[in-house]
């Protein structure tokens, strides 16, 4: 499974890369002003209906019945089924790309509606919407192609894919001189990843000796029993993004610039979770729904466990840096250009308080899978659904006095509270039982993130007499010792105490 999920981790860390350069570039041209809260909402669009019918929900309802058609009825059953689930996902989506492009200014109204004040403002991300929508499209036949080559076990081009999509819009950024706006500019990128990307995996299909073919739609026993595991994942990934439309809708009546502190402040924070939780999620599920189908269920919960302690250890050194030194970390990677020093602390604030709920969020991801490779997806809606009611209601009782930062904190507490949640649920039918080494690796994972917030604490103040060091990058060299003397830190506790923690329970 670490193997699996290191190549998965290691190719996302490369997009993340890719990620870095591109946001850079984008805080740098495009600032955190009107253009580019525009471009965030027209880019989110396609990305909140993605998270809700593609991805997590699809994976959950197609991966583990997919890999057990495969298991019990062979390889032509199973190919069956993808092209029945391909037929449905193409006309569904062509549907919503219709009304999205008819509609654009209503959704984007709906979705940001204190953009409605300014005429020009909601006719430019209309504009830009029209563009980046189309992106969906592709994605989630992209999407579906990807879950049927990792239940074959070959994740290395599903997880290179978002590679593309950084790669072109660091292009079209390049050559933004040829486009009305950066922001057109950017929207195009977007739109041209989506055919990169599909044409990536399509690749590999094809070179694995399998192909999928695009027919009409048919509802066979299969596909029934697909859509009725579908349905409520899909209503679980909305309850998520209901949580982000909330976000966008409410940080679109605050001052200029919130909607961007919260996007640069994200793509921090979905750092870890892209190289840490999604690759440990994505190798989990079909590793879970193996063990499972053959009654393993002693080996399920031994790697649950596993899971969830390599999640935590990769993870909280990005906590203890997030929440002790956000300033500096924001101030590295983006403050530069029309950046200003308002920019920094904005998404900063905003960093800060989405590192309070990181852990959970990476839990989340683990735990959730445990109920998915079960087939059951209606558990993780339900607690979900809770979640989101005090994720949603902690918004509007904290954007009063903390501004977007109060968005970010209400999403860190939902998170902790739909994690509580899916634990106890799973524990009383026994699909998580901590054992003896999870317990102890727990514990030497406090004290190491303990030790690393301190040594930031220590760092702060001595790091920041290296402004200036590198002249292009005045920020650079603060940032990177604060970062080196946590990592050290960290590793000091987080090693051995791990290794005591197998021996122990070994012995």
């Amino acid at each position: 499974m670490w193997r699996k999920a290191a190549s998965v981790g290691g190719l996302t860390l490369v997009s993340r890369a890719f990620g870095f350069a591109r946001d850079i570039l984008m805080a740098a041209l495009l600032g955190a002003g009107p253009l580019a809260d525009a471009f965030m909402v027209a880019f989110r669009l396609p990305n909140h209906f993605r998270a809700i019918f593609a991805e997590g929900a699809f994976n959950a309802a197609f991966v583990p019945r997919y890999t057990r058609a495969l298991t019990r009825e062979g390889e032509g059953a199973a190919k069956g089924f993808a092209e029945d689930v391909l037929a449905l996902t193409v006309t569904a989506q062509l549907v919503l790309l219709v009304l999205a492009l008819a509609f654009a200014p209503l959704v984007v109204a709906a979705l940001a509606p204190g953009f409605s004040e300014e005429p020009g403002q909601l006719a430019l991300t209309a504009g830009l919407t029209r563009i980046t929508f189309p992106y969906l499209l592709l994605i989630s036949v992209m999407t579906l192609i990807a879950a049927v080559l990792n239940a074959h076990d070959r994740f290395a081009a599903a997880a290179s894919a978002s590679i593309l999509l950084n790669v072109c819009m660091i292009g079209a950024l390049l050559l933004k001189d040829f486009f009305p706006t950066v922001a057109h500019a950017l929207a195009v990128g977007v739109l041209v990843s989506g055919f990169a990307q599909l044409g990536l995996v399509w690749w590999d299909l094809r070179r694995s000796g399998r192909s999928l073919k695009l027919r009409l739609p048919r509802i066979t026993a299969n596909v029934r029993e697909f859509l009725r595991g579908f349905g409520p994942a899909v209503i679980g990934s909305a309850g998520i993004q209901i949580a982000m439309f909330a976000d966008t809708i409410i940080a679109s009546f605050l001052p200029t610039g919130s909607v961007s502190y919260l996007y640069y402040a994200d793509r921090l924070y979905q750092l870890p979770l892209g190289v840490v939780g999604i690759a440990i999620g994505t190798v989990l599920l079909p590793e879970l729904a193996r063990r499972i189908a053959a009654d393993d269920m002693a080996g399920a919960r031994a790697q649950l466990n596993r899971a969830l302690e390599g999640a935590l250890l990769m993870s909280l050194p990005f906590v203890a840096l997030f929440a002790a030194a956000s300033g500096p970390v924001v101030a590295a990677l983006f403050g530069r250009g029309a950046f200003d020093a308002k920019a920094v602390e904005g998404a900063a604030a905003a960093l800060q308080a989405y590192a309070v709920g990181l852990p959970a969020v990476i839990a989340v991801g683990c735990v959730t899978r445990a109920f998915q490779a079960s087939g059951d997806t209606v558990t993780p809606v339900k607690a979900l659904a809770v979640a989101t009611i005090a994720n949603v209601t902690l918004k509007v009782l904290l954007v009063g006095s903390f501004l977007h930062a109060g968005l970010a904190l209400a999403t860190s507490v939902g998170a902790w509270v739909n994690l509580a949640l899916l634990v106890g649920l799973l524990t009383r039918r026994k699909g998580f039982a901590p054992d003896r080494r999870f317990w102890l690796a727990m514990a030497a994972l406090a004290l190491a993130t303990a030790a690393s917030v301190g040594a930031i604490r220590l760092t702060l103040g001595p790091a920041a007499r290296l402004s200036g060091v590198i002249p292009q990058f005045p920020d650079l060299a603060p940032a990177a010792a604060i970062g080196l003397a946590a990592v050290a830190a960290y590793a000091a506790i987080a090693g051995p105490g791990f290794l005591l923690a197998r021996r122990a329970a070994r012995g």
